[in-house]
């Protein structure tokens, strides 16, 4: 089968920071699934900037797709635009679920730790990662709730950005080629073990 593989959300999911479009989450994504054995084909209808309020018109705008798999990457634009965390929860939780009535298989990527980006003052860090685990929190209740899958893997990927910073782009706050590299490796183990279930459900 061809499994049709959608992402949705924010310039994360888009790619912004990212030298080449081969570089973005999206596509390396896609090369994973290739390797694994799967036939894919992706589409994306993220959008720089977008907030949990804006996943609604994505979800719309993917229905025709009709896709089995997804990954939805949302979360940072809530925080920088300051949506309140239940608007933002609720309108996730909505799409999530419209998704999965679909029958798309979701893995949703939460909120980063926005501690690790330069421009934050270093005194200000503590307070801004509890904040974004308080989301991410949230986050996790509602899409599991939804029948999604999440990713853990904020903590670990804000000690490597923290740590090292090529892994920014020239913004200092989207992630570089590099950084996408290192995202979508985390992720990678998440996405197959959902395709997976996903190819055996449909054999």
């Amino acid at each position: 089968m061809t499994l049709r593989f959608l992402v949705l959300g924010d310039s994360l999911a888009f790619g912004i920071g990212a030298g080449h479009a081969a570089d973005t989450l999206g596509a390396r994504l896609t090369r994973s699934l290739e390797a694994a054995g799967h036939d894919v084909r992706l589409d994306v209808v993220a959008v720089p900037g977008a907030t949990s309020l804006d996943l609604a018109a994505q979800v719309q705008r993917a229905a025709p797709l009709r896709a089995e798999l997804a990954l939805l990457v949302i979360g940072a634009n809530d925080l920088t635009r300051l949506v309140a965390p239940a608007s933002a929860a609720t309108a996730l939780g909505a799409a999530l679920r419209e998704l999965r009535s679909g029958g798309t298989s979701v893995l949703v990527v939460p909120t980063p730790d926005l501690s690790s980006v330069a421009r934050v003052p270093p005194a200000f860090r503590p307070f801004l990662a509890g904040i974004c685990e308080q989301v991410r929190h949230r986050q996790t209740a509602v899409a599991e709730a939804a029948g999604a899958v999440v990713a853990p893997v904020a903590r670990t990927l804000s000690a490597a950005f923290a740590a090292d910073p090529a892994l920014f782009a020239a913004d200092r706050f989207h992630p570089s080629s590099a950084g996408y590299a290192l995202v979508a490796d985390s992720l990678a183990p998440y996405l197959l073990e959902l395709a997976g279930r996903v190819e055996d459900a449909a054999a």
